[in-house]
């Protein structure tokens, strides 16, 4: 999620698009991405492996690092943001068409993000990588606005209503990536589904704080992320499947 100054001048033009046709609403998986909160089920698959041992920080680095900062452990099988400092991780590995499934939960007023197909050429990961929201709708600010909320496609692509799961609950969330078709699965439900480079994606980019940043979602490829935005957000069963 990009500084408060900068959401509030980008989400204002966001909201000026209608969000009419941005979130399909779902209980019915499609055949790509199944039921989100089936982490045994992928856990079973062969085609899914883990990107987090529930022991170690293997795999990560913090963006435009060479390690994971202290700022995030393991914490009773979570990888866990404990500390001030601890920025923004990355897979060590990239992905181009793949589902990622995973397990989150925040601390009361919390907020975080999942990106992907991010690159390091900015300074920010945000900068080059769409995010599915990660937050507490309840207590935090951007919980007011369906563009903002958990689940959303920060900033362009609004989510339903009564998803999410209150602060402290885990939530069971799935992105799939294949080519330029984008689905955000929360808790069962498919809440987001757009296409990237389309023309009414093109619209809302322009029409929001990403119009000025040229890196943005234009990769075919990139690493995924988890966001450290100050708050405690803890993931777990964090796997993915590559899909061909």
């Amino acid at each position: 999620m990009l500084p408060a100054g900068s959401r509030r001048a980008m989400i204002a033009a966001g909201v000026a698009l209608t969000v009419l046709g941005g979130g399909c609403m779902t209980n019915s998986p499609s055949s790509d991405s199944g039921d989100a909160g089936a982490t045994s089920a992928a856990a079973a698959s062969p085609d899914w492996r883990s990107l987090f041992d529930g022991q170690t920080t293997a795999g990560w680095r913090g963006y435009r690092k060479t390690s994971v900062p202290e700022g995030w452990q393991v914490v009773d099988g979570a990888l866990v943001r404990v500390a001030a400092g601890a920025g923004d991780i990355i897979t060590e590995e990239k992905f181009r068409d793949f589902e990622l499934a995973l397990e989150w939960k925040v601390a009361p007023g919390g907020n975080s993000g999942i990106f992907y197909r991010a690159t390091e050429a900015g300074d920010y990961v945000w900068q080059s990588a769409p995010e599915m929201q990660v937050l507490d709708d309840e207590r935090h600010a951007d919980g007011r606005s369906e563009l903002t909320s958990a689940g959303s496609n920060f900033g362009l692509y609004a989510v339903p209503r009564g998803i999410s799961r209150p602060a402290g609950d885990w939530n069971a969330a799935r992105v799939l990536v294949r080519g330029n078709h984008v689905e955000h699965w929360l808790n069962g439900v498919k809440v987001v589904e757009y296409e990237l480079g389309s023309p009414e994606w093109e619209a809302r980019v322009r029409a929001s704080k990403f119009g000025t940043l040229p890196l943005y979602g234009r990769a075919t490829e990139g690493h995924i992320g988890l966001q450290d935005h100050g708050d405690r957000v803890e993931f777990r069963d964090i796997r993915v499947r590559v899909l061909p």
